[in-house]
């Protein structure tokens, strides 16, 4: 059974908190301090709404609504919550993200959401109507963060976050 990460996307206050309860799930970033809350949970008294960021629950599919198509900017300050639960990947506004086409007769993916690529190392496969196989690798090591297979039809986009 394959497990979908969740979402966490930077909104206004009033999308998250109504008279002091979380009306979505949502984290909530004050300095280095995360608060997750669930649907219904107060917001603790310590945040103070006009200096925290909240972020609100979005569904993972629309990953791509908050990057530009053109640039691979991030539109918006974004969390990724993988299935395994622990790990996290933090994108901020700005932050250029590599997007990288998947586009052939029969494509075969290789490295999945969360999954470091190094330079070298190949993320997906595309095989010709001729029957070679080409391997697709990244120009820069990075985390895999979304594969858009959506928006592009019947080709694939995967979004790296490039390291530093």
């Amino acid at each position: 059974m394959e497990r979908i990460p969740h979402l966490y996307v930077e909104t206004d206050v009033s999308q998250c908190i109504k008279d002091g309860k979380c009306i979505q799930d949502c984290l909530v970033i004050l300095e280095k301090i995360e608060v997750w809350l669930a649907e219904g949970d107060e917001l603790p008294e310590f945040i103070k709404p006009a200096n925290a960021k909240f972020l609100r629950r979005d569904i993972y599919d629309r990953f791509y609504y908050y990057v530009d198509k053109i640039t691979g900017r991030v539109e918006r300050d974004m969390v990724l919550v993988l299935p395994d639960g622990r790990t996290r990947i933090y994108l901020k506004k700005e932050d250029e993200l590599m997007l990288l086409p998947v586009e052939g007769f029969s494509k075969t993916l290789i490295a999945n959401v969360g999954n470091r690529v190094r330079k070298g190392d190949a993320f997906a496969a595309v095989t010709t109507k001729k029957g070679e196989v080409h391997y697709l690798k990244p120009p820069k090591a990075g985390t895999v963060v979304f594969i858009d297979e959506v928006s592009n039809h019947p080709h694939y986009v995967y979004y790296i976050l490039p390291e530093e």
